[in-house]
């Protein structure tokens, strides 16, 4: 007998031919594609290892697993870890499946990279880059939150705010070079190479500062280093030096001079609500008076809550630096850049970085700042809550305690704020 050629289909072919079986049957299915009505059967039964496939693949590579239930225990170890937000690499993969098949009593198990490569194929696991660096939630935190919340809708309530007159502010730390972490290279190639000035590891930090409703304020740039330095910076930037190159008690109250201070309207409208974290150079009695003294409403958020609670930490900072590190890449192809007497890539000089800094600030898009207040639901999404619906819950209602606990200051009580409450 001469031997049939082996034929492979590809997983749309396969969709489409258990399509026209479930319609007309095995056998019509099977003479309408010219097929063994074998395969029409073989299909039907494991359609689901091709139906979310990429319609032109041609095998299910995936293969069967010989120790369904050591893969079961370890794809719910990994998700476990992740869900803590814990790294998770192929070696730790590997040691785990071991020490799972030895308390199973597997005794002809290795845990090569063969098996974790195929195992994590048919659970659909691939390795990925980090997106961020996050802290970990307290195990209250969903409590901290809600109260947290509660407390800046009483103030708004109270004060009758408006989205123009509630403030986010925070410090963004950024390096004079900004590589990417991925690139486009040639196959196979045994190294990735991306050119920097080597000052990946010199950083600076700017203070961003934004309104619910959009209004993005100038920001202010902090450089390690004793004096400030001497070049031509834009006019809507403030700089500042200090030997850490990060916020301390003297910067803050330099900021609420020159920036808060100086915004829009300020003057004939000076209460206002500014929700900053738990910062040490935040919360310190100079920097508490100073508020005090400017008619600040306050609210501190709760420590390792900034990630859900701050609308810069939310929605905000990564668009800013992704916006800072396409400048940088655009001066790396085509600036003037200067070379030292060794012919070594100096790194962007002080002016252009806060010239970055600005464009990168003023091209965050308003509609990208109101959804990051809205995402952490310090605003309310619809606009026609009143006083009463913000109020009348018993969930939106704290305690005496907590009030008295978290009030912000006011010419009969020093502020205390939301601090590692």
């Amino acid at each position: 007998m001469m031997k049939r050629k082996r034929v492979s289909y590809t997983a749309d072919f396969k969709r489409n031919a258990v399509e026209k079986a479930n319609e007309v049957g095995n056998r019509e299915a099977a003479r309408f594609f010219n097929i063994d009505e074998s395969n029409i059967r073989l299909w039907r039964r494991n359609k689901t290892n091709f139906e979310n496939c990429d319609r032109r693949k041609r095998a299910d590579g995936r293969g069967k697993p010989h120790w369904p239930e050591l893969e079961a225990e370890i794809n719910k170890w990994i998700l476990k870890e992740r869900d803590d937000g814990k790294a998770v690499s192929t070696v730790s993969i590997r040691m785990k499946a071991r020490v799972i098949a030895r308390e199973m009593n597997i005794v002809n198990f290795s845990g090569g990279p063969t098996w974790c490569y195929w195992f994590m194929k048919r659970n659909n696991l691939v390795v990925r880059s980090r997106s961020t660096v996050g802290q970990k939630l307290p195990d209250d935190w969903g409590k901290k939150s809600d109260d947290f919340l509660t407390f800046c809708k009483q103030i708004i309530v109270e004060n009758n705010f408006t989205e123009d007159l509630i403030f986010n502010m925070d410090e963004v730390s950024l390096s004079f070079d900004i590589p990417p972490t991925r690139t486009v290279d040639v196959q196979g190639a045994s190294s990735i190479p991306i050119n920097t000035t080597g000052k990946e590891r010199t950083s600076f930090t700017v203070i961003l500062y934004c309104a619910a409703n959009g209004l993005k304020l100038p920001p202010m740039l902090i450089f390690k280093r004793k004096t400030l330095p001497k070049e031509n910076f834009p006019k809507c930037v403030e700089i500042c030096a200090n030997e850490n190159g990060w916020m301390n008690e003297q910067i803050m109250l330099s900021w609420l001079q020159t920036i808060w201070r100086k915004r829009k309207h300020s003057f004939f409208r000076p209460k206002a609500f500014l929700i900053m974290d738990s910062m040490k150079s935040h919360v310190s009695e100079n920097v508490k008076n100073a508020l005090k003294s400017v008619s600040a409403k306050i609210a501190i958020i709760p420590g390792g809550l900034t990630k859900k609670l701050q609308p810069l930490d939310v929605g905000i900072n990564r668009s800013f630096k992704s916006k800072v590190r396409k400048l940088w890449e655009q001066w790396m192809s085509d600036g003037e850049q200067n070379y030292t007497k060794t012919g070594k890539l100096k790194r962007a000089s002080y002016e252009n970085v806060s010239r970055w800094v600005l464009k990168a600030w003023n091209d965050v898009a308003e509609t990208t700042v109101k959804n990051a207040f809205r995402k952490c639901n310090i605003i309310v999404k619809n606009d026609s809550d009143d006083e009463e619906s913000l109020l009348s819950s018993d969930s939106d209602v704290l305690r005496e305690d907590l009030i008295n606990l978290f009030i912000s200051e006011s010419d009969e009580s020093d502020f205390e704020g939301f601090l590692n409450c």
